[in-house]
């Protein structure tokens, strides 16, 4: 007879998030994953706006679906009934907020308030640059923080930058929100006593812009947008053969830039050519490398270049749009694909990539505006004893 699995981690935690957009919904749906119940407090009526932001998975938000499974809904007026998350506070035990600069204050749901009344909580709180400094009250959108911090300036082509494809300033500031509130919980074991947790999308990105900014404080200049290729290596990135598929490949040493003149390209003569003998050199004439590899990969098919590639034991990718990773041989294999429930039925969902053995991730439905409020209300005044407001 087998047992049952063992509790997630993270089961018994409560977790209040007044939360909108990616960075903090994305934190505390991490936190959902392993087990802690998370309170999702939203406005009544629209909820939380990233619910608009367009209509594509069965007439749902792809951002939302994304980021808001297993999570209870409860809309509240914040500026009439804010004691509601009060009660709701005297038995979380983390609060987590990504308000505009200074509203989380005049809402009376400040850290040191917070804090103060209940000494065990654990506040976090997510701005765009952080509580103070000259752009402590600026507008924070994803875009804007991967400008001001220099990502655009290091992603796209010569010819023009650009931003990243996916939403990395609010990803960074939630995974760090996420690491920090586990870290407070650790320390509060200890010690007895919350903590405030501090995160802005300016210092998580900058803190991910740490290879360029050391390359260019070391060297005087940045490093060039280069596409898929890469500033300081060559041959690296995105190679077309002749069916038009493109393979991805990168060189890191000279043990592998002799095999793939020899194995690959079939011209071991190239390794000791002066123009590409070292790194530096293949970089210096990077132009003239890629006309070789080019002149080969022409006539073959991506098939054969990865047969080559992998039987000289060159590191090596398909590049995929995004439709082929739907149908990733590795995610099918290792069946992640599963499904949740939302207000417009099943919808396909990716288990998370935090795993632990034997113990099944917590992958309850995607909420709608306000799903919860009636049974968290009852639960607040004791006519219910919680299980009913939780979904799974």
């Amino acid at each position: 007879m087998s047992l049952p699995p063992a509790p997630l981690p993270l089961e018994g935690l409560l977790v209040v998030a007044c939360e909108q957009a990616v960075a903090a919904p994305f934190a505390t749906r991490q936190l959902a994953d392993l087990g802690a119940r998370v309170i999702k407090i939203e406005r009544p009526g629209s909820g939380d706006f990233a619910r608009d932001y367009d209509a594509t998975v069965n007439g749902l938000s792809s951002h939302f679906v994304w980021l808001n499974r297993s999570k209870e809904s409860v809309a509240v007026d914040l500026k009439a009934d804010a004691e509601v998350v009060l009660r709701l506070l005297e038995r979380a035990d983390v609060f987590i907020q990504n308000f505009a600069p200074g509203a989380a204050e005049r809402l009376g749901l400040g850290a040191d308030a917070l804090r103060e009344r209940f000494p065990r909580l654990i506040t976090c709180s997510i701005s765009g640059y952080g509580p103070d400094g000259p752009y402590r009250d600026a507008k924070a959108y994803d875009l804007l923080i991967q400008s001001e911090a220099g990502l655009v300036a290091v992603t796209g082509s010569e010819a023009e930058p650009a931003k990243a494809g996916i939403p990395a300033a609010d990803i960074g500031a939630g995974m760090y929100a996420f690491s920090g509130i586990l870290a407070a919980l650790y320390d509060r074991e200890r010690t007895g006593v919350g903590t405030h947790v501090e995160i802005s999308l300016f210092d998580a990105l900058v803190e991910w812009m740490g290879y360029p900014l050391y390359f260019t404080a070391g060297g005087g200049t940045p490093p060039a947008r280069t596409g898929t290729s890469h500033a300081a290596i060559a041959p690296y990135g995105a190679f077309r053969a002749g069916d038009g598929s493109e393979v991805v490949l990168g060189i890191q040493n000279e043990r592998e830039w002799v095999a793939f003149c020899a194995g690959v390209l079939q011209r071991p003569e190239l390794a000791a050519d002066e123009r590409f003998a070292t790194g530096a050199s293949r970089v210096a004439h990077r132009g003239a490398l890629l006309t070789e590899i080019d002149a080969v990969f022409a006539a073959l098919t991506g098939e054969q270049v990865q047969q080559r590639l992998a039987a000289s034991r060159i590191a090596h990718a398909r590049r995929r749009e995004v439709a082929e990773v739907l149908e990733h041989p590795q995610l099918a294999a290792r069946g992640r694909w599963t499904q949740v429930g939302s207000p417009a039925g099943p919808i396909p969902a990716l288990l998370p990539p935090i795993t632990l053995p034997g113990r099944p991730p917590r992958m309850d439905p995607v909420p709608a505006v306000g799903e919860h409020t009636a049974a968290v209300l009852a639960w607040l005044d004791g006519s219910a004893d919680g299980s009913a407001a939780q979904r799974g």
